[in-house]
């Protein structure tokens, strides 16, 4: 009998903590553009004992992500599609960041939805940056939210951005407005699709990130946040667990904030971290 299976795109900390915890009983199809990282992983994983398929992809190319949703779809019901792909400040050039974390998003969300299976779920990681970024106008959000996949990076106000965190806040917020948009397509194949926004959270990109320019605002936040902590990839783990599960079957085209009570803090009125 054919096993569901569990898609995770992005091999990371957040990604190889949710393919632990949803993995056992699930044939697990994990994909990276970074094929050494990938199979490193999967020899992992399947050490576990988990059932994993691995494929190349790359979140920017159509195809790529069209060639990987078919794949999914070929070895058995697609239940769950995780995407965790991403790049941050400290990584890439905001040019690359707007490839990866919002058109690579959008890809995944249009691509992935001819596939999901009825009753499946979908969780995109996204930041909290896209709760903290400088705000879009109402036009421009429903600009980005309406306009054809193909096109995003072509809009004004995407393609002059310069500043890869600018461009980082930018794309995680279009998560928030994309995951919207994709409710209703995957709502009527029965299926739902939600976005988690992590706070710091400790994994190898959020270490870069604390050790780079912006690292003493960011320990700075998480000291005055209501936890006082750096999150871990089980927390977001847990977090995916919930919507990717039955708990949640009332809940689609939403965000989570996983974030240590950061962003409240801050909506609070506490003293900026700059201050």
């Amino acid at each position: 009998m054919a096993r569901n299976v569990l898609v995770v795109i992005g091999v990371g900390g957040m990604g190889q903590s949710i393919a632990r915890r949803q993995g056992p009983g699930r044939k697990v199809l994990l994909a990276d553009v970074d094929e050494q990282v990938l199979s490193t992983t999967a020899q992992a994983l399947r050490g576990e004992g988990h059932d994993v398929v691995t494929s190349p992809v790359d979140v920017s190319s159509r195809a790529s992500v069209a060639a990987l949703a078919d794949l999914a779809a070929e070895l058995g019901s697609v239940t769950e599609v995780v995407h965790t792909a991403g790049l941050s400040p400290v990584q890439a050039p905001a040019a690359a960041i707007l490839a990866v974390d919002l058109l690579g998003v959008a890809l995944t969300l249009e691509e992935f939805a001819r596939v999901i299976a009825p009753g499946g779920a979908g969780v995109v990681i996204s930041s909290m940056a896209g709760h903290l970024a400088a705000p879009l106008d109402a036009e421009q959000e429903r600009v980005l939210a309406r306009t054809p996949v193909d096109e995003l990076l072509d809009l004004p106000f995407v393609s002059e951005v310069t500043s890869g965190a600018v461009g980082y806040g930018l794309a995680k917020r279009a998560n928030h407005l994309h995951v919207q948009a994709a409710a209703g397509t995957w709502g009527r194949r029965g299926a739902r699709i939600n976005s988690i926004s992590p706070g710091v959270i400790s994994t190898p990109m959020g270490q870069q990130e604390l050790t780079g320019d912006s690292g003493t605002a960011m320990r700075a936040m998480v000291d005055a946040s209501a936890t006082g902590r750096l999150g871990t990839p089980a927390d977001i783990a847990a977090a995916a667990a919930f919507l990717l599960g039955p708990d949640s079957g009332f809940v689609s085209g939403t965000d989570l904030l996983v974030d240590g009570g950061v962003v409240a803090v801050l909506r609070a009125g506490a003293p900026s971290p700059a201050a």
